[in-house]
This record gives C-alpha cells, structure tokens and sequence, in this order.
C-alpha cells in the first residue's frame, strides 16, 4: 500500500524526526496510525481530555516558577542524548 501525505503531514512528521522524536519518517507515520487504531479499538477515540487536564494545571506551574527550555536548549538537550546512545 501506498500512501500519499499533505505537504503539511510531511512537513510535521519530518519535524518530529529533526526533534529526534522518530528515526524517520516512515516509523513516526506508522507508530502514529498503530496509536489511533489502538485508541478507536479501546473505544477512546471521543475522550474529553479529561485525563489531560492535571498535567497542564501542572506545565502551567512550571512555567509560572520559570521552569522552561526555549526550542534551541531542548534541540541541544536531545542531540546530547541522541549522541550518548551512539546515534
């Protein structure tokens, strides 16, 4: 099978492979369809977000007490952990 992503699809999954999120672009695609089919089968696919709301109360704390990295400290941060494990 073959699959044709939007500019933007590609645009944003080549985003998380750069940000070390994924080795490519082809196991970001797939992790995230096995995650949404996964999500559909347990009957989790109209969640409120209940669940969520506790870890933004608590980013929201964080970031009021300064507790922050700016894009290019967590770029930084990642390559350093992506040399560390021979990358």
């Amino acid at each position: 099978m073959t699959l044709t992503l939007t500019p933007e699809q590609e645009a944003w999954l080549q985003a998380q492979v750069a940000a070390g999120d994924f080795a490519t672009v082809e196991e970001a695609a797939r992790r995230l369809i096995d995650d949404r089919i996964a999500q559909i089968a347990s009957g989790d696919e109209h969640d409120d977000l209940e669940w969520a709301k506790p870890l933004l109360d608590e980013a929201r704390a964080s970031i009021a007490r300064g507790d922050i990295l700016t894009l290019e400290e967590h770029r930084a941060r990642n390559a350093v952990r992506r040399a560390s494990r021979g990358r």
